[in-house]
């Protein structure tokens, strides 16, 4: 069996790879092109983000049995076309869900206490005390939705802040735990100060935090999402943080992150963004530590060589 590595990845992965005997090319530095029409070669694929997985690569590559994405989320792979025709998919969101986790938190901290914004401040002369007061974490109620490895690790680490912690996910139940109370959508919606992110994009949750969704909330809140830009409606987010009712928020995805492509329309919306003070933005870096970048070639090869050898038993 031979795999074709087509992303930059931690050494870790050929040792798995070794270990499981299945050969490898690793070959980051070739374009979209020369991987997509080698594929057909391979057994195998391991996978960031370098292209899409769609349907018409798989269809034309059948001796592919397995994908495996350096990295959380599967949405740039076809799972639908995968499953029809029984090859096998991997991913890796064990290995950065403390990265996401400590980023969530610093985020968060950052907003309730204008870190961001007082630091721009004081390095422009500018020195705003009571302008600047801030808000204790420990008074407040963190919704989290989605309660997967992220949610979990993310709730792990508020749960030392001392504030009260609830979580929705549409799709697990009994989950409740020492650190997070499983509530319904609703109550979430009524109770939270801060709602983070952490669930995965799909036909559903694209686009889900729009208007509607951020007027069912009843107070003025802090966003933060550190999960896909594409589940945000940049656009009612915007009007919803130059209105109040959202009274911060920390972004570290976009809808549009290839900033030289942005539309007409995006443009816009990126530049309100940068321009409010009560957002804080970064290049898709949670989960992105010299620490994940390991442990997701540990724990994708892992689960690789598991496969593989269960295969041949």
């Amino acid at each position: 069996m031979r795999c074709l590595i087509v992303d930059d990845l931690d050494a870790a992965i050929f040792q798995w790879l070794d270990r499981a005997g299945i050969a490898y090319d690793y070959k980051p530095e070739w374009p979209k092109e020369k991987c997509i029409e080698a594929l057909v070669q391979y057994e195998g694929l391991i996978i960031r983000s370098k292209f899409r997985v769609d349907k018409k690569i798989i269809e034309s590559c059948p001796k592919l049995k397995f994908i495996g994405r350096a990295g959380a989320g599967v949405d740039n792979i076809d799972k639908e076309v995968l499953q029809q025709k029984g090859i096998a998919l991997f991913h890796a969101s064990e290995g950065n869900k403390v990265a996401v986790g400590e980023q969530t938190v610093g985020m968060i901290l950052a907003l309730l206490n204008n870190i961001v914004k007082s630091n721009n401040e004081v390095k422009n002369n500018h020195w705003l005390r009571e302008e600047n007061r801030g808000y204790e974490l420990s008074s407040m109620t963190v919704g989290i939705i989605g309660y997967g490895n992220m949610g979990r690790e993310t709730a792990q680490r508020l749960s030392a802040f001392g504030c009260k912690i609830i979580t929705y996910d549409k799709y697990r139940r009994n989950y409740s735990c020492k650190h997070a109370e499983q509530v319904s959508l609703e109550r979430l919606q009524a109770e939270s100060d801060i709602i983070s992110l952490h669930i995965p994009l799909d036909d559903f949750s694209k686009g889900w935090i729009n208007a509607a969704f951020i007027d069912a909330v009843d107070k003025p809140f802090w966003l933060i999402n550190t999960a896909r830009g594409e589940i945000v409606n940049l656009k009612d987010l915007t009007a919803a943080l130059k209105s109040g009712k959202v009274r911060g928020a920390a972004l570290d995805v976009l809808e549009n992150e290839k900033l030289t492509t942005l539309t007409e329309e995006q443009t816009k919306i990126f530049s309100d963004l940068k321009e409010n003070d009560q957002v804080i933005l970064t290049p898709h870096i949670a989960g992105w530590t010299f620490e994940s970048y390991r442990k997701i070639s540990d724990v994708l090869g892992e689960k690789i060589m598991q496969w593989h050898t269960s295969k041949i038993l």
